[in-house]
């Protein structure tokens, strides 16, 4: 079993490491998606992948900044065609502290999956044993297959059940705690409550603008997420088994035969 702890580094690169905060690994991701997320709301492309600090503080900024300058209501005017409304709720002031901080997470995010796929190669051909199980005080983290469309499912039901239903714990008290905050602040609930009793006037009256607009990029990251984790997890449980069974019930003679080679 000591094998398969990478703890004592004895290998150069891993592909994954299962610890009772989640599953750390590597696969190759789509630079131009990665940045996309970024360009939806800086931060997402480095949550997907797995740079929880460095998301997070952009994530923040992202809020923070946006708050100050207002910037989503600012935009729910321009595209109603209220420009001088537009205008009036900016704050000039710090408005130009905002587009460096975004175009460098765009950039980082699509830099850094570029460096991360090239590692994702070497790692895929050093092809070393990595740590599977993790039992804790606090947690028991396995590596196992998951279904993906049940993590769809929960991401669709409540944003960060998906990422606990695949224990992506980091990441899914991170999304709890933003899907609270967002909810609350721009009053949804409330808002579907009085459509649903048929009080659309009250139901939009009682809507913030600059809250909601968060939500969308927010609740299709976090199914996004998810899914996508849920099927790199499935493909990372396969490679892991099939090297395991090689290197223990496999006759150390044992070639596959295609038609007339031995490979």
């Amino acid at each position: 079993m000591d094998n398969y702890v990478n703890s004592s580094n004895r290998y150069r690169r891993y592909k994954a490491h299962v610890n009772i905060f989640g599953i750390s690994q590597l696969h190759l991701k789509s630079p131009y998606l990665v940045a996309m997320w970024s360009v939806i709301f800086p931060g997402f492309g480095h949550l997907i992948l797995s740079k929880y600090v460095r998301g997070v503080l952009l994530v923040a900024w992202e809020l923070f900044i946006n708050q100050r300058i207002q910037l989503n209501l600012a935009m729910v005017y321009s595209f109603t065609g209220r420009m001088e409304e537009a205008k009036q709720v900016l704050d000039m002031r710090i408005l130009h502290l905002y587009i460096p901080v975004y175009l460098f997470a765009i950039w980082d995010s699509y830099r850094t999956t570029v460096d991360m796929n090239k590692i994702y190669i070497l790692a895929e051909r050093e092809n070393a044993p990595f740590n599977s199980f993790s039992l804790g005080a606090l947690e028991i983290n396995y590596l196992d297959k998951k279904n993906p469309l049940a993590a769809i499912m929960c991401s669709l039901a409540i944003p960060s059940v998906g990422q606990l239903y695949i224990n992506r714990f980091i990441l899914g008290f991170f999304n709890l705690v933003m899907g609270v905050v967002l909810i609350y602040y721009s009053h949804l609930y409330e808002a579907i409550h009085f459509m649903i009793l048929g009080q659309l006037e009250q139901s939009i009256q009682v809507l913030d603008a600059q809250w909601l607009l968060y939500f969308p990029s927010f609740y299709f990251f976090s199914i996004y997420d998810a899914y996508i984790n849920t099927v790199e997890n499935n493909k990372l449980f396969e490679s892991e088994q099939k090297n395991f069974l090689r290197q223990n019930f496999q006759p150390k003679g044992f070639r596959v035969r295609k038609g007339n080679k031995v490979v």
